[in-house]
Parts: C-alpha cells; sequence; structure tokens
C-alpha cells in the first residue's frame, strides 16, 4: 500500500496553527518573536488570512498585501510553511454599508446588522463577486509562493439565509429537484395532509419560523438546499483560485459531526478534509477516557469522508477555550495525548488556534501557544514543544493511512429526518448517541471503524453496523443486501427502514424496500418507554440484556430468534434476530439497549468475518495506521493508571525501544510500535 502524502516538501507532519500578524503590524519585535518561538516549538507550518479581509482591503478595491508577504516571506526562510486562507468568513464593514443585501435574513424574515461572523449571504450576487475579487487577488500575489502549501477556504461554513436571492434559488432548486413538475413534489411532499398543496413554485417559501413548518418534505429539502448553496459557494471561491493555480490543494475546516451541513455533500470538492477539534476535556459528566472515545468518533466521520487519504486537523486548543460553558484547563500530558490521538486516527496535521493570544475582542481569552506573558515558559508552550519533538520522531508515518474491515452507517438525511418527524420520544431519540456508543464499543474490541453512508461503496469492509437507519436512500436496500449476500455481517436496530428519501412511510410493513427479505422479520409495532419503564431481553445462553427507551414488536418470517423479551404484553417475542442470507448474515436488533451488554454480538460478528478481536484495558485506545514500507500501532492510554497491553511486537519510536510481547503504557501514556 502507498502513502497518500499531503505535503511532500514538509517531511512529515504538520505541525501549526492560526496565526493573525495584522493584530501586531505595530510591533515588528513581536512579529520577529514569533518566528524564532515557531522554531522552537518545532511549528513547520502556519494559517494566514483568517479574517484579515479588513487588513487586505480596509476599502473596497484598496488593496494592502505588503504586510502578508512580508510575513510568508520571513516564515519561509525559516522553513515554516503557510496554510494561505481565503478572508470570506467576516466581512469588512465598508462591504456592508456599501452592499447590504451581503448580511443574512433569520428565520423570522429579519435582516441581520453588520457584526459577528459566519453571517453572510450565500446566494448574494454582489458578495460572491467580492469575494471573487479578493480572493482572486490573494491568488495572484501568492499562488506561486514557494511556502504557501494549501489555501483555505473561508472558516467553519454554518448558518443559513432567508432573504430573497435565497428564496429565489430554493425555488430553483426544487424547480430542478422535480423536473419543474409541482405535482411531483405535492406527492413527494404528501401535501394533501391538511390541505397544503401548491399549485406552483412560486407559492413556496423556506420554513420560516412563523410559516410552514409542518411538512416535511420541506423541512428536508431546505436543509439540503442549504448544504447545496453553501457548497456552491465554496465551489465558486475554489473556482478562483483554481483558476490562477490549479497545484495548490484546498481544504475547508469542518466542525465535529455538525448538524447544520451534510459533510459528505461538500468532501468531494475539497483536496483534503480537515476538522477543528475541540473536545470537552475534564468535564463532569464522563471520564477522561470517554471523551476521548469520543473524539476518536469525530475523527473516523472525518477520516471517512475521503478514505483511503489522510485529512487534517486543522484546528484544536493547545490550552483551554473561551467560549465553552466550563472553559476547564486541559490537565498535563491531555495536550500531547490528544494531539497523537489525532494522529493515530488518520490526521497529517496538528494545527492550534490559536498562536498567540490577541490583548481584545471575543478570544482575547481563548488558549494559545504563547499566552498574554509572551515567553517560551509556560507549561502550555512546553507541552507543544513536546508534541514537536514527537512528530519529528514519527514522521514516517505520515502518509499512511487506516485502514479497516468495518464501518458504521451514519447518514445526515436520516439524522435531519429523526429529529424532524413527530413520533417515537421527542427527548430520547439519540440517533447520533447511539452510533458513538456502538462505535465506541467497537473500539474496546480493537476494531477502528469507518463511519461512511449508507449509499457509499461497501465492498471494502466485512462487518457493517447501521443503527436506526429510519431513512432509506435510493438503493440503500439493494446496497446493503449486496453486502450481506456476498458474506457480510450487518446488524440493524429498531427504527430501519420505515421511509424513503421523501419521508413516505413504506407501505407492507417495515423494514421497507426489500430489506424485509434480508432480515427475516417484520416490524408491526413500536413502543416508546418512559425511564421508569422496565423490560429486557433473555438470550439463549441465559444472559439479560436491560431494555431502554424502545423496543419494537416483530413478526419473524424466516430469522432465528436469538433473544426474547421479558416483560409486557409481548414477553416472549422476538428482540434479537438473526437470518442467514446467501453467504453473510443479517442481524436485527429490535430494542435498545447498552452498547456495552452488544458486545458478545459484536464479537460474534467479528469472528464469523474474520476480524480479531483485542480487548484493551479501559480507557486504552489502539489505532493502526499502514502504508509504504510498514505500519504503525498507535496505543493511547487516557486513564490515570497503568496499562499493560500483551501480545505485541514492535519499535516504538516514542521510547525508541523494542516491544516484544508485552508494553506498559504509564498513566497519560503512548506508544507508536512500528513493525515492517
Amino acid at each position: 500500500m502507498e502513502k497518500k502524502i499531503l505535503f511532500p516538501r514538509v517531511g512529515g507532519f504538520l505541525h501549526g496553527g492560526d496565526y493573525n500578524p495584522e493584530q501586531w503590524l505595530d510591533r515588528p519585535d513581536i512579529l520577529e518573536e514569533d518566528v524564532r518561538l515557531m522554531k522552537k516549538a518545532g511549528m513547520n507550518s502556519a494559517t494566514l488570512g483568517v479574517f484579515s479581509w479588513s487588513a487586505l482591503e480596509p476599502a473596497e478595491g484598496e488593496f494592502h498585501f505588503a504586510w502578508l508577504e512580508t510575513v510568508i516571506d520571513r516564515l519561509y526562510e525559516n522553513g515554516i510553511y503557510t496554510v494561505l486562507s481565503t478572508p470570506s468568513g467576516a466581512r469588512p464593514a465598508w462591504l456592508d454599508e456599501a452592499y447590504p443585501e451581503a448580511m443574512r435574513v433569520d428565520r423570522t424574515g429579519m435582516r441581520a446588522r453588520h457584526g459577528g461572523r459566519h453571517n453572510h449571504c450565500m446566494s448574494s450576487p454582489v458578495y460572491r463577486e467580492k469575494v471573487a475579487v479578493i480572493d482572486r487577488k490573494l491568488a495572484e500575489r501568492f499562488g506561486f509562493h514557494p511556502g504557501v502549501i494549501m489555501y483555505h477556504i473561508s472558516n467553519e461554513f454554518s448558518g443559513e439565509c432567508f432573504c430573497p436571492h435565497c428564496i429565489e434559488r430554493f425555488r430553483a432548486y426544487l424547480a430542478c429537484r422535480y423536473d419543474n413538475d409541482i405535482e411531483k413534489l405535492n406527492a413527494a411532499w404528501w401535501t394533501a395532509f391538511w390541505s397544503h398543496r401548491y399549485n406552483n413554485f412560486r407559492q413556496i417559501e423556506p420554513p420560516f419560523s412563523n410559516g410552514e413548518n409542518s411538512v416535511m418534505g420541506l423541512n428536508m429539502e431546505w436543509k439540503r438546499f442549504t448544504t447545496w448553496n453553501t457548497n456552491d459557494f465554496m465551489k465558486a471561491e475554489i473556482e478562483v483560485l483554481r483558476g490562477v493555480n490549479p497545484d495548490i490543494p484546498v481544504t475547508a475546516n469542518l466542525m465535529r459531526l455538525f448538524e447544520g451541513l451534510d459533510y459528505r455533500k461538500m468532501a468531494p470538492d475539497m483536496d483534503v478534509v480537515s476538522w477543528d477539534n475541540y473536545p470537552a476535556f475534564h468535564n463532569d459528566r464522563e471520564t477522561l477516557g470517554e471523551t476521548f472515545g469520543e473524539t476518536a468518533f469525530q475523527h473516523a466521520v472525518m477520516r471517512s469522508l475521503k478514505r483511503g487519504k489522510p485529512f487534517m486537523m486543522m484546528e484544536s486548543a493547545p490550552g483551554l477555550v473561551s467560549w465553552q460553558a466550563v472553559n476547564k484547563m486541559k490537565r498535563p500530558g491531555v495536550h500531547l495525548l490528544a494531539c497523537l490521538q489525532a494522529i493515530a486516527c488518520g490526521s497529517d496535521s496538528v494545527q492550534y488556534f490559536q498562536w498567540r493570544k490577541g490583548r481584545g475582542s471575543y478570544e482575547q481569552f481563548h488558549g494559545a501557544v504563547v499566552d498574554h506573558l509572551g515567553t517560551d515558559d509556560t507549561r502550555v508552550f512546553r507541552e507543544v514543544a513536546e508534541v514537536g519533538e514527537l512528530l519529528r520522531k514519527i514522521a514516517p508515518a505520515a502518509g499512511t493511512i487506516v485502514k479497516s474491515k468495518a464501518a458504521l452507517l451514519f447518514d445526515w438525511d436520516n439524522r435531519w429526518a429523526i429529529a424532524d418527524v413527530k413520533a417515537f420520544s421527542q427527548d430520547s431519540k439519540k440517533y447520533e448517541e447511539t452510533c458513538i456508543d456502538i462505535w465506541k464499543a467497537f473500539l474496546r474490541l480493537g476494531v477502528d471503524m469507518d463511519v461512511v453512508g449508507s449509499d457509499e461503496d461497501l465492498d471494502g469492509y466485512d462487518v457493517v453496523a447501521a443503527p436506526m437507519l429510519y431513512m432509506l436512500q435510493p438503493g440503500t436496500a439493494e446496497n446493503l443486501k449486496r453486502f450481506v449476500g456476498r458474506g457480510g455481517q450487518l446488524l440493524a436496530t429498531y427504527c430501519t427502514g420505515y421511509v424513503d428519501r421523501e419521508q413516505l412511510c413504506f407501505l407492507g410493513g417495515f423494514p421497507g424496500d426489500g430489506l424485509k427479505e434480508v432480515f427475516g422479520v417484520v416490524s408491526e409495532e413500536i413502543d416508546s418507554l418512559y425511564p421508569s419503564d422496565r423490560n429486557g431481553i433473555a438470550l439463549e445462553d441465559g444472559s439479560r440484556w436491560e431494555v431502554r427507551d424502545y423496543a419494537e414488536v416483530l413478526r419473524v418470517r424466516g430469522a432465528r430468534v436469538l433473544g426474547r423479551y421479558t416483560d409486557d404484553f409481548y414477553m416472549g417475542t422476538a428482540a434479537l434476530t438473526c437470518r442467514e442470507y446467501g453467504q453473510g448474515k443479517a442481524y436485527y436488533m429490535a430494542a435498545r439497549t447498552a452498547a456495552e451488554q452488544m458486545t458478545p454480538l459484536f464479537e460474534r460478528m467479528l469472528a464469523d468475518a474474520g476480524i480479531p478481536v483485542r480487548k484493551l484495558p479501559e480507557g486504552v485506545e489502539c489505532h493502526v495506521r499502514s502504508g509504504g514500507a510498514g505500519s504503525y500501532a498507535f496505543y493511547i492510554n487516557s486513564t490515570s493508571e497503568q496499562a499493560v497491553i500483551s501480545g505485541v511486537t514492535g519499535r516504538d519510536l516514542v521510547t525508541d525501544t523494542e516491544v516484544r510481547g508485552e508494553l506498559t503504557l504509564p498513566a497519560l501514556g503512548a506508544a507508536v510500535l512500528y513493525t515492517q
């Protein structure tokens, strides 16, 4: 397997962060000191230009690029490369004064005033025009600079706009989506209900807060449109940059499992996927290991957006943040562990927000590599420098990838549909939490699952979990049939196959679209449980799993019953089934149980698929990257206790020692074992 090197000129992992020299142009001594400190911290990159529009173009048509060129030159002369951002994430005041249509309209119909960020209208022709001008100027000035290795498009795309431009684009989008046939839309949206039928596309408005909110098809298509429109805006920026120099790769920084945009629709237009990683470390609701486990899931989501290629951690906090409910400091050792986890999960960069704390405004107390103290004699700076040294040691792993044989299905459309549907229990749907819990249960078995869409190619996987696949996209059922038929092990749960892409219920019983024959069951009813309700599942081996939140009543048609309900009027009926289909097996879990309880089932599926299980100590993760001449096994101990892992061999690149059979990790310790 060949390496997928993102930055050949760097010769390893990217280590850097957001740098705002425009805030310090009156302090040349600080700008000079920044370069010295970056080198001392082991930084080889800096992200410039994020939110710099008013410094680059202080008045319309008046461009000041000399300061930026001086900084890029000085960085490059000292071995530090530039990730150059387009400044479209926040507008200068002159633009809003001259072109108020660039400001968004909210869900109530109110036009925003100047201020904040990420609040521009994606549809505004004049805003797109002004963005194109500044982007082209930047590309022409810096697009062939040897120190510029990547373009960073805008910043953390988000939000929606209800202005007249967006409404017209939405109507045009719908006309295209439904072949300019309003009756197709009426049928798809079931508008005969409550007499909500439309006569033409001009009658359709987005879901204003005081308007139409009861048509699920409208709500869903508005979310799809918002993703489409945002992606169209991003592509417009990319097109300008590539028109000058198509050889510089582009990225846009994403945000965890962000609800508002379907990242799978945006990733194909990026050369590299990047994201901003801000876990709530040391919170009072979970252990540190659980926080690390969920973060690993988020990394897997990003990694899976472009399978077979490293991603980037574009932002992370070197210390605390300033915007969480409680802004805890990272405890000693946690920063290095978090950075190494990103690398372990497939990132080829460790980058921070921010390099140096600003003196004022909104993020003046957000963590940074260089504090207001302004020296390298701080705990945070020393820990960042330690990360820089570690990245140098493990540099040969850059360009390798995580190659998994197991996957979890997660769809944004499905997420939106479950959240919107008036059914089940409104307070306990928990689609995201259910997916994360199952993913983490596999991780505890040493299996690093990808997180993919239900319509994606599953040929590379042998085990697939599909929790709460309420909406079936066109082709999803056939995709799953092929997967099981060729020998795959598939797990589905309650709420599978209730509606199609238009959110119309399948007739003839759930799961629909032909999946009943795959699983050998029909879901007749679903019971929503109060927190005080009690039920369970009795398994063949005599064990019992607790049921909470949801329990489907099944008709079994050809499946083997592995577990039965223990209580209520459906006591004794099927709760867990398995059907052999083709060369594989399709499991159906009709009730919600804790993922940890289901571990024996996961082990059974992995064994049948020939995927080895490695039960790791509590709070220990293992991720493997491979490519080139060997593989790299990353072991991360996020507990306060020493951990011992047996059956491992390799050269630990962290300590430069050989490991033969047993690895001892100290508290908050890590190892990177290289084997050929």
